[in-house]
């Protein structure tokens, strides 16, 4: 080899290590991330006015396992991708379900929960005596999708139904069942709730998890999931941590994270913990 030739290896060589370098410089060590901090049990503010629940703790966790200082902040659902866009935070943790529409604008990491969605209703209410099936729709199968559908309109028809605006929960009530029931919108789940609780609304449809916890209150004695749940399709690939395009090593960084946390039991452990039962996706 040349003298002139070593010296384009090597200078070729040394770009490539400074570069290799740049970009273990410029890989985050510390970063935001956001909640909405109104989902219970999933992100909420508990009773010391701290943000609390299992997106939190999992939070925690995935950030100790890549050795990130992460901060965690509340944010308006609203708000939550248009300010992960422009920078106010680093990453969005708020059981955001993963959809092809979202994913034109932002990117996800792989899911790190499945939480199927369903209909909270009267105990006493033709619905509410049917009580929970163990039944998991797959709305990605059109014609099992359509024979649920079918089943429940009667059961619905002339309804109240209160849900979180902004959502998929919310584009799958209009999709399949706006030609029977009234769509009430709401900011929060926590103030459907109340109005539930109330008697304004004749149901709800949230996710089983967060239900489950609203129904445990003494002042939902009288109220019960009901009826399937539903997953996938406009629903989405489940919940996973919303990240800037760009952010590519980010990405990379918080999937490994999951896969760990998923292959040790820690979201096993955690989704028991929160939801008492277990959330974990299934490959």
């Amino acid at each position: 080899m040349t003298f002139r030739r070593m010296a384009a290896v090597a200078a070729a060589l040394m770009t490539l290590a400074v570069t290799q370098v740049a970009r273990a410089e410029d890989a985050p060590k510390e970063i935001k991330i956001a909640t909405e901090g109104a989902y219970a049990p999933w992100n909420f503010v508990n009773a010391d006015g701290k943000l609390d629940g299992f997106e939190i703790d999992l939070a925690n966790d995935l950030c100790a396992r890549a050795k990130l200082k992460c901060s965690i902040i509340a944010q308006n659902w609203d708000g939550l991708i248009p300010s992960l866009k422009v920078g106010k935070f680093d990453v969005i943790m708020a059981a955001m379900f993963i959809t092809p529409k979202r994913m034109e604008t932002i990117d996800f990491t792989q899911p790190y929960a499945i939480d199927p969605t369903s209909f909270a209703v009267a105990k006493s209410s033709e619905l509410g005596k049917q009580g929970l099936s163990k039944d998991k729709v797959k709305l990605d199968d059109e014609a099992a999708a359509q024979a649920a559908v079918d089943k429940l309109k009667p059961l619905l028809k002339g309804k109240v139904i209160g849900v979180q605006s902004g959502t998929q929960i919310l584009a799958f009530l209009k999709k399949y069942f706006g030609d029977v029931v009234d769509i009430r919108e709401y900011k929060t789940t926590e103030q459907h709730d109340l109005d539930l609780a109330a008697g304004r609304v004749d149901g709800i449809i949230v996710q089983q998890t967060t239900a489950t916890a609203t129904l445990a209150k003494p002042e939902f004695a009288d109220y019960t999931l009901a009826g399937p749940g539903f997953v996938g399709g406009i629903l989405g690939m489940g919940t996973g941590a919303g990240i800037r395009k760009e952010d590519t090593a980010l990405k990379a960084t918080f999937n490994k994270a999951i896969g760990e946390a998923i292959a040790d039991g820690t979201v096993k452990r955690l989704s028991e913990k929160w939801f008492h039962t277990d959330v974990t996706p299934v490959k």
